[in-house]
């Protein structure tokens, strides 16, 4: 058996595992800002820190909009349409904080992209390591809810044409063909 050298996401026939891969993408990609904006940061090179800088940039202005668009448009209402009892008491509880963390990411995000685009272009730019540590704090709380609540009981709950709906929809979002029946 031969390990792949590549990091492969799951299919969207399993629209809960690639949640949870956009998760881990989101962790590598804050352990990266983290890093541009600490001393190992100040010490690569431009060309380094620029490459770093545009792998966020790509992220955090594609993969995680369309993340985020898959739990409030999709994710959440179906789950809302499905859960009884106490599923949809702690549902009623944790979906508004999940949708407000969202809202606050956003101006987190505006203060973090004009620098990283500046160091993505080669100039040089700091980050506000504050901004970085209340980013990173937000998003790895937020993605500890979702993957100790909202997740498995999305998978405990949700029937196969639930999940292939779910999984259509995000395929629909990325713009990817090979919606299932």
């Amino acid at each position: 058996m031969t390990a792949s050298l590549f990091d492969t996401a799951p299919d969207f026939d399993q629209p809960i595992a690639v949640l949870r891969h956009c998760h881990d993408r989101i962790r590598k990609q804050l352990r990266t800002l983290q890093g541009l904006a600490g001393p190992e940061g100040q010490a690569a090179s431009i060309q380094e820190r620029a490459q770093a800088a545009s792998a966020v940039l790509r992220y955090f202005e594609k993969a995680a909009p369309n993340h985020h668009a898959d739990e409030e448009d999709d994710l959440l209402p179906m789950l809302r349409a499905t859960a009884r009892g106490d599923d949809a008491a702690l549902l009623e509880r944790l979906a508004p904080n999940i949708l407000d963390e969202h809202r606050k990411m956003e101006p987190l995000w505006a203060a973090l992209e004009a620098p990283l685009r500046r160091i993505a272009a080669g100039e040089t730019a700091q980050l506000d390591a504050a901004a970085v540590a209340e980013f990173s704090r937000l998003y790895l709380s937020h993605m500890e809810i979702e993957e100790g609540n909202i997740a498995p009981m999305a998978k405990r709950l949700f029937s196969d044409e639930q999940m292939t709906r779910l999984g259509n929809a995000m395929r629909r979002r990325r713009g990817i063909d090979g919606d299932a029946a």
